[in-house]
C-alpha cells in the first residue's frame, strides 16, 4: 500500500506540474497584436473607381475552409475541432475561389482566413486567395497569433494565426489594422483577439472608398464587450464619413442583422451569443445596413455547427451582411446560395454605386 501511495503521490505532481506549466505557457504566450498596425497591399493592376458606375461587393467567412457540410465543431455542442485532412481544407479553398469567380465582385471581404494553423493542416489560405484570384489588390489583416490550445482533448485546436483578407479591383493605398476590446479574464483563450482593417481606395474626381472588414466576436457572453467593440468600429466609421468619404463596412458580425431571422427561416427562437439582434438603433448618423428581400429570399448566410447541415433541421440565420454611409447608392443585396458547401456560411454581395 505505501509503493502504491508513493505512486500515485508521484504521479500526481508530476499531473500538476504538467498542467500548471501548460497553464502558466499559455498566459507567457499569450500577447495581443498591436492596434493601428500599418499593412502592406500587393498591387496588380488597379481600376480606377468612378461615381455612378455599378459595382459589387462580397462577404465570405471562409470558415478557414474546414467546414463542409458533414462538419460539426465542438464549441457549438458538435464534435469535431481541426478539419478533416488537408485535402478538405484544399477542396473547401477551391470552393471558395470558384464562388468568387462566380459572383465577380470588385471588392471582397474574407474572414477566417488561416495563415498558418494546425486545424487547417498548415494550408496558407492568405496566399490561397491571393494566388488564385487574379486581377485583385489584396491586404491582410492579423486577427490573432494565438499559443497552442489543448482543448478539446482529444483532438486540440492547436496553434493558429489567422485573420481577415479584402481584395479589390480598385487601388488599396492606405490600409490600417485596429484592434476591437475583447474579455481579459479565461475566456480570451476561448475567443481569441478581433479586430477589422481598414482599407481606402482613391475614387476619380471625389474623395476614397473606405472598405472595412470585421468579424466580431462570437462566444462572448459579455455584452458589455459586444457593445465596446461596435462602438470602437463606429468611431472609425463616423470619421471617416465627416472625412467625406464613402464607407463600406463587410463582415461577419455575430449579430442577427434581420432582427427577426427565427422567424424568417422558423427555427428555434433561441438566442445565443452569436445571434442577438444587431442593435441598429446605435448606427452612426448617414449609416444603415441594407436588407432589400433578403428576408423575402430567405437564403440564410450562417449555420450552426451542433450538427452536420440537414437544411431541414439546421439552426440557420443571417449574421453576415453590410453597413453603408449614405453616399452610397444600394441597388441590390443577395445570399448566394451554396448550400453551405465550403463553409458554414453562404457569402452575401451587395450591388452598389458611389453617388
Amino acid at each position: 500500500m505505501k509503493k502504491l501511495l508513493k505512486a500515485f503521490l508521484i504521479l500526481l505532481v508530476i499531473v500538476l506540474v504538467v498542467v500548471g506549466g501548460y497553464i502558466a505557457y499559455l498566459f507567457i504566450a499569450y500577447h495581443r497584436i498591436p492596434d493601428n498596425q500599418k499593412l502592406e497591399a500587393t498591387h496588380e493592376s488597379p481600376v480606377a473607381l468612378e461615381k455612378e458606375t455599378p459595382y459589387r461587393a462580397m462577404t465570405f467567412n471562409i470558415g478557414y475552409g474546414a467546414y463542409p457540410p458533414s462538419y460539426s465543431f465542438f464549441m457549438d455542442g458538435g464534435e469535431k475541432s481541426r478539419a478533416d485532412s488537408k485535402s478538405v481544407v484544399e477542396k473547401n479553398m477551391r470552393g471558395i475561389v470558384d464562388t468568387t469567380e462566380e459572383i465577380d465582385p470588385t471588392i471582397a471581404f474574407y474572414q477566417e482566413v488561416d495563415e498558418a494553423a494546425d486545424r487547417s493542416y498548415h494550408v496558407d489560405e492568405v496566399n490561397w486567395l491571393s494566388n488564385h484570384l487574379l486581377g485583385y489588390n489584396s491586404i491582410y489583416g492579423r486577427n490573432y497569433d494565438s499559443p497552442y490550445l489543448f482543448y478539446p482533448f482529444t483532438q486540440p485546436i492547436g496553434k493558429s494565426k489567422s485573420g481577415l483578407v479584402t481584395m479589390s479591383k480598385g487601388e488599396l493605398t492606405d490600409s490600417k489594422r485596429y484592434s476591437l476590446p475583447i474579455e481579459t479574464n479565461i475566456n480570451k483563450f476561448f475567443d481569441l483577439d478581433r479586430a477589422f482593417t481598414v482599407t481606402k481606395t482613391p475614387v476619380k474626381e471625389g474623395n476614397e472608398l473606405v472598405s472595412i472588414n470585421v468579424h466580431l466576436s462570437a462566444y462572448t457572453k459579455d455584452k458589455s464587450i459586444q457593445a465596446a467593440q461596435l462602438d470602437t468600429l463606429f468611431d472609425v466609421m463616423e470619421q471617416e464619413y465627416q472625412d467625406g468619404n464613402y464607407v463600406l463596412v463587410g463582415g461577419d458580425f455575430n449579430h442577427d442583422v434581420l432582427g427577426n431571422s427565427p422567424d424568417v427561416f422558423n427555427t428555434s427562437q433561441k438566442r445565443y451569443s452569436w445571434n442577438q439582434p444587431f442593435p441598429k438603433e446605435d448606427l452612426p448618423k448617414g449609416f444603415d445596413i441594407p436588407l432589400g428581400k433578403l428576408a423575402k429570399e430567405k437564403i440564410p448566410s450562417s449555420r450552426m455547427l451542433n450538427e452536420p447541415y440537414n437544411k431541414d433541421t439546421a439552426n440557420v440565420s443571417l449574421i453576415d451582411g453590410f453597413i453603408v454611409s449614405d453616399n452610397i447608392a444600394v441597388k441590390s443585396i443577395h445570399v448566394k446560395d451554396e448550400q453551405f458547401q465550403f463553409s458554414d456560411h453562404n457569402p452575401v454581395y451587395l450591388n452598389f454605386e458611389l453617388e
